[in-house]
């Protein structure tokens, strides 16, 4: 197995979320890269760039991507024949250009954590987006970042990591 992180729009590889999940992933000795959209600004510019950081890996795939890069990582596993999980954080979902009606499916193993006071993506969209794909979603008390929550999302992406091993 190997994880792929992608960052959000304002954030960059080296943010403070993606440093911290790339700590559990070493910890349980799962290799990880993350993916630097700097730069890019569409969606679909990321999606591209995903799926060339991607082309040559057989292992099975986590995806996990915060805000536009959790988008683009449920964009980019519509293409991708060896993911096997999706750890969604803040999803861009359901915002103009961001629309999800054409998702045919996520891997079993997909959740989703946002945060109730989230400013930027309202909780509803999250809400609805795991209603349609019948996915988890932990809701938190926290805004857009995410970042008082992010000892509680290690404690969740480890288990999230150990059954997708299992």
């Amino acid at each position: 197995m190997r994880i792929v992180f992608s960052h959000g729009k304002e954030s960059g590889p080296k943010a403070t979320k993606i440093l911290a999940m790339q700590s559990v992933a070493e910890r349980l000795g799962i290799p990880s890269i993350s993916v630097d959209y700097q730069g890019l600004e569409t969606v679909s510019e990321r999606v591209d760039k995903l799926l060339l950081s991607t082309s040559s890996n057989i292992d099975p795939l986590v995806l996990v991507g915060s805000s536009m890069g959790a988008y683009a990582s449920i964009a980019a596993q519509q293409r991708l024949s060896t993911v096997q999980g999706l750890f969604l954080l803040a999803p861009a979902v359901g915002l103009p250009g961001y629309e999800t009606d054409g998702i045919k499916s996520l891997p079993e193993k997909t959740v989703v954590i946002h945060g109730w006071q989230d400013e930027i993506i309202p909780v509803n969209n999250a809400i609805s987006f795991c209603r349609q794909h019948s996915i988890s979603a932990l809701l938190l008390k926290d805004d857009h970042r995410l970042s008082q929550s992010v000892e509680l999302i290690c404690k969740q992406f480890e288990l999230f990591l150990k059954s997708a091993k299992a």
